[in-house]
C-alpha cells in the first residue's frame, strides 16, 4: 500500500496540530502561579494591592449610597411617568387642577411639546389659553409655584379680553421636568 503526497501532507499536517495543541494545554499556556525565583515578593505586593482595593470598597459604597440620597431628594420634583404623552397629561392636569381651584376654566392645551434638557432630563410643555381676572391669574401662579413638581412658566401672554368685566385672556406655557428617557430621539443629519 502506497501512501500518496498529499496524505503524507495531510498526515504531517495533522501530527503538527497535534503537537501545537499538546504544547498550549500543557506547557506554553500562561498559568497564574508566579515564578519560582520571585514568587514570594511578587505575591505580597498582590497580596498589598488586592487588600488595599478592598479596604476602599466599603468606603465607596458608603459614597455611592451618599450620592443616590441626594440625587433622589433633588429629582423628587421630576415628572415620574412611563410615557412623554403621559408627562403631558400629568403637566395637563395640574393646570386644570389649579385653574378650576382658582376658578379658572382652562379645559384644552394648544401646544404639547418634548425636547431635551441638559444632558440628563427632558422638558415637557403644555400650552392653554383662558379668561380670568387679574386676581385669579396671580393666585393661580402663585398656587404653581407651591406644587412639589419642578414647574416653570415658559411663555405668558396677557391680552384684555373684556374691560367692563375686568378679564382678561391669558396663553400660558408651562414646563416640567423629565427624565432625559421619555425625550424622542432626532434621526437623520439633523441628529448629528
Amino acid at each position: 500500500m502506497t501512501v500518496g503526497k498529499l496524505d503524507r501532507r495531510a498526515a504531517l499536517g495533522l501530527a503538527a496540530g497535534a503537537l501545537v495543541v499538546l504544547a498550549l494545554r500543557y506547557g506554553v499556556k500562561g498559568s497564574d502561579v508566579v515564578a519560582p525565583a520571585d514568587s514570594i515578593p511578587v505575591a505580597e505586593k498582590r497580596l498589598e494591592r488586592l487588600r488595599l482595593v478592598a479596604g476602599t470598597v466599603q468606603g465607596k459604597e458608603t459614597v455611592l449610597k451618599q450620592v443616590t440620597a441626594e440625587l433622589s431628594t433633588r429629582e423628587k420634583g421630576i415628572l415620574q411617568t412611563e410615557t412623554a404623552a403621559q408627562a403631558e397629561a400629568q403637566l395637563l392636569e395640574v393646570i386644570r387642577r389649579i385653574a378650576g381651584a382658582n376658578g379658572i376654566d382652562a379645559r384644552g392645551a394648544e401646544e404639547l411639546r418634548v425636547r431635551p434638557l441638559a444632558n440628563d432630563y427632558g422638558e415637557v410643555m403644555v400650552a392653554v389659553t383662558f379668561t380670568c381676572a387679574i386676581e385669579q391669574l396671580v393666585n393661580f401662579l402663585a398656587a404653581l409655584a407651591n406644587e412639589p413638581e419642578v414647574l416653570a412658566t415658559d411663555e405668558i401672554h396677557i391680552t384684555s379680553s373684556n374691560t367692563k368685566q375686568k378679564t382678561i385672556q391669558v396663553r400660558l406655557s408651562l414646563s416640567g421636568v423629565v427624565p432625559k428617557k421619555l425625550v424622542p430621539e432626532k434621526k437623520g443629519v439633523a441628529a448629528f
